[in-house]
């Protein structure tokens, strides 16, 4: 970043006003990261034929979810106590439900994924999101109140000590919601503004190198490597680490530093200023609940058994990325917001008001 720039940042009495602000930066990467997302799901089902798909899929773990909670803790800051907080704790669950349910019932007419379980207690796929996101506040609410010190290394532990927890990754996507709970305090702990500041000169150059450089190394042992390690969904026994307990706890913290190196050089690549696709940063949970509907689709017509070269995966790329940007457009909000972002207060009312009916006429 030049200086005039962050000069100016500097002198804007509001930082928000200003077209170099963190939140800005922030909205900017929830799109470079939804983007991620949806190409990620979409090359999964090739990366056991495609070494190349593999390396691009095992680069992108590295940051992809890491940051993504990350970022979720950052616009939690502003909402996690009080009425507001309440209210969106209310509006996740409600999204769950509703989700939950329509996957569920699209898997059984149409997908039917092998293997996956319909059940509230068992997140499909993508959903476990929604019930870590309301954990992970949950979780910052009693570090609130209980005014934890050094949140990130409480956070850092519980994340080591949940691959030791003897219940399935999946059941309520509890792992992954565990082990991902130190990149939400960090995001929540920590301003954009600050390391926005700081992802200039020669350290955004050395962080691009470091990015390119980890992309080379998973391009290279790719065969090697298992996406379960970093995909961070299942516990010590599931993976196969329990034959030493120190052994475990290193992998948990080697991961665990891939995973904040990976992130960290990725941010040089984020645009620092308002750009082109900084408003479609606001609406990426928009695309983060259809997307799975759209690949499900595709892998549900076949068309995965037709490719068979990098020419089609690339092609399945560019198809990830235009549908992402379509589903960003503010006409797919206007349609969908019923379903997306649902009036919590309104159907949670209404449940209050028909049980107290049902008490009053058995009563």
């Amino acid at each position: 970043m030049s200086g005039t720039p962050l000069r100016y940042r500097l002198r804007s009495s509001n930082p928000k006003d200003s077209p170099w602000s963190g939140e800005n930066f922030g909205l900017n990467l929830r799109f470079m990261l939804i983007v991620s997302v949806f190409v990620g799901n979409a090359v999964e089902p090739l990366i056991q034929t495609m070494p190349e798909v593999k390396a691009l899929f095992l680069w992108m773990l590295t940051f992809q979810m890491p940051l993504f909670v990350g970022v979720t803790g950052y616009f939690a800051k502003n909402n996690l106590l009080g009425h507001s907080g309440d209210r969106i704790l209310k509006q996740i669950a409600l999204q769950y439900l509703l989700f939950q349910s329509i996957y569920s019932l699209l898997d059984i007419i149409w997908f039917q994924v092998p293997g996956i379980k319909h059940s509230f207690f068992v997140p499909y796929l993508l959903l476990w999101f929604l019930v870590g996101h309301m954990i992970w506040r949950l979780l910052m609410r009693v570090f609130a109140r209980l005014n934890v010190r050094h949140p990130f290394i409480w956070a850092c532990a519980i994340g080591i000590l949940a691959g030791f927890l003897p219940i399935q990754g999946t059941w309520f996507g509890f792992m992954k919601t565990l082990v991902y709970f130190p990149f939400f305090v960090i995001g929540y702990s920590f301003s954009l503004e600050w390391i926005q500041a700081r992802m200039h000169g020669a350290i955004r150059t050395a962080g691009l190198a470091v990015s390119l450089v980890l992309f080379t190394v998973m391009f290279v042992f790719a065969p090697h490597l298992e996406p379960a390690w970093l995909s961070n969904s299942m516990n010590f026994y599931e993976l196969g680490w329990m034959h030493s307990s120190w052994q475990a706890i290193v992998m948990r913290c080697v991961i665990y530093g891939i995973e904040f190196i990976g992130s960290i050089a990725f941010l040089a690549w984020v645009p620092q200023r308002l750009c082109a696709f900084t408003d479609w940063g606001k609406r990426t949970l928009y695309v983060f609940l259809i997307h799975g509907i759209i690949i499900r689709i595709i892998a549900a017509t076949g068309m995965y058994d037709h490719i068979t070269n990098g020419w089609f995966a690339i092609l399945l790329i560019a198809c990830a990325v235009t549908s992402t940007i379509l589903l960003l457009h503010p006409k797919v909000r206007q349609w969908t917001r019923p379903v997306i972002e649902p009036n919590s207060e309104a159907v949670f009312g209404w449940i209050r008001r028909g049980a107290w009916r049902s008490h009053m006429k058995h009563s």
